[in-house]
């Protein structure tokens, strides 16, 4: 039985996690697409939906991106499925030529309606288009955007995040408009099809995770007396990646006149610092204070120790420990809510969250949560405390859950990948003292590892407990 008192966190001089991404982005493959593309279209039959219809912009083009292996830059698109396999993209001017692209077979239909302000226009309307899509008068048509909305079921089918002249088209076209619904949660939801990944997926992921990191830990180690905000993101953006959030690189005062990217400002003693980047795949994420000591830190903050890191530290270690295969996502809220109450700790969130192309694709960890967590399950540790008057700590990363078969598939098909995951669960377990389980595969090397002293290259924090082995 764990016991709060005898969960020991200490600040002790350790070496750093090896930065260890591969530089190789792995592709998706063509039998992986295949199946995705199956998967889809089996929830379509369990729901008896004739089409489903996949709406995409920069921001909100996962679920699309899922199925067709991008997302349509500048614009927006469609992508319009059948139960009999057809499918049609929908697209602009500018990205009309990409139709061609997709790793499933599509048609194209061109949309100006989609291209940017002021190109050139066509003459039928949007409605019209539509019809070259096959979509049927009275047929059950599925939208997807990029949320599932949660509430009473009545309100959840029939709210919708794509815009206003799409849905209306389609309601048009199909003639009963409580035909037409949200059917997002059929790839995020509790039974969607995304939440799981295959070994090729996982690969791929990857490396977008360890980018992250590895990325992180430079910019971590510029931190000093002086250096910019902008020094530190041009060590938080590599190899021309798209990133998938903001990049965070500030100290001091976040948000000075609504300002959310890094500028000139320099880092001085006392500021608090958060740096954050993500790619596809994964997120990594840290926060403390720009001082080598404790003796450093501002008079509101003399305490960050005690009141705010160690309680973080000690429920991120403890909730690596519990997620496991079959545990429910309510044990891990509960789990975090005890160590750190919500009531004192403010945090708003919920306390972990799945992760793919997009930084947040969707949580089964809510208060209450009867979802089961499920092999191929890719994680990003989300906790985010607060304190009033202190700065923030963090040190979000990416893991994933693996049953045996699956460990047995990656060792198979990436040793590469492998040899990395077995050298992070060492770390985890022989350096910093967490007892993970087998199930439980690190996607990047900086998973746990958290300097709040951020002027401090050695010190970071460690599990002490009277006997560290692992299960």
């Amino acid at each position: 039985m764990w016991k709060k008192e005898d969960d020991k966190i200490e600040l002790v001089d350790i070496s750093e996690p090896a930065c260890d991404c591969s530089g190789v982005p792995v592709g998706l493959t063509d039998q992986t697409m295949l199946e995705r593309k199956q998967r889809v279209l089996e929830k379509m039959k369990e729901r008896k939906l004739d089409t489903l219809v996949f709406y995409c912009d920069v921001e909100h083009g996962m679920n699309f991106e899922y199925l067709v292996g991008f997302f349509t830059r500048f614009e927006e698109a469609l992508l319009v499925l059948h139960q009999d396999g057809s499918a049609f993209i929908v697209a602009g001017n500018e990205n009309l030529n990409k139709v061609s692209k997709s790793r499933i077979p599509a048609k194209a239909v061109h949309a100006p309606h989609f291209s940017l302000p002021n190109q050139p226009a066509g003459t039928r309307s949007f409605g019209e288009l539509l019809k070259d899509t096959d979509i049927r008068p009275g047929s059950r048509v599925g939208v997807v955007g990029w949320k599932n909305f949660t509430g009473p079921e009545t309100e959840c089918f029939y709210l919708f995040d794509i815009p206003h002249f799409i849905l209306a088209a389609l309601r048009v076209l199909v003639g009963d408009e409580q035909k037409v619904t949200n059917e997002t949660d059929l790839m995020i939801g509790e039974e969607g099809v995304r939440r799981t990944n295959n070994a090729n997926e996982l690969a791929h992921y990857e490396f977008g995770a360890s980018l992250a990191s590895d990325c992180m830990m430079q910019a971590m180690n510029l931190l000093k007396p002086g250096v910019s905000e902008m020094e530190l993101g041009d060590a938080l953006v590599r190899h021309g990646q798209h990133t998938n959030v903001v990049t965070i690189a500030s100290s001091g005062a976040r948000f000075v006149k609504g300002n959310m990217y890094p500028t000139e400002k320099r880092s001085y003693p006392g500021d608090p610092v958060s740096l954050t980047v993500g790619y596809k795949g994964g997120l990594s994420s840290r926060a403390g204070y720009a001082v080598y000591q404790e003796n450093e830190l501002p008079d509101s903050a003399r305490n960050y120790l005690e009141e705010l890191v160690f309680p973080y530290y000690q429920s991120y270690c403890r909730w690596l420990e519990e997620l496991a295969i079959g545990k429910t996502g309510g044990e891990l809220y509960a789990l975090v809510q005890e160590i750190m109450p919500q009531e004192e700790f403010h945090w708003g969130l919920c306390p972990g969250h799945l992760t793919a192309d997009e930084e947040w694709m969707c949580s089964p960890i809510y208060s209450g949560s009867k979802e089961r967590l499920k092999s191929g399950m890719l994680f990003q540790i989300d906790i985010i405390p607060s304190k009033p008057g202190m700065g923030g700590v963090s040190a979000e990363s990416t893991v994933a859950l693996a049953d045996e078969f699956l460990r047995n598939e990656i060792q198979m098909t990436d040793p590469g990948l492998w040899n990395r995951i077995e050298r992070r669960r060492s770390y985890l377990m022989e350096v910093l003292n967490i007892r993970i389980g087998k199930e439980l595969l690190p996607m990047c090397g900086s998973v746990a590892y958290l300097r709040p002293f951020l002027y401090s290259r050695r010190m970071a924090l460690r599990r002490r407990w009277q006997e560290c082995t692992a299960f």
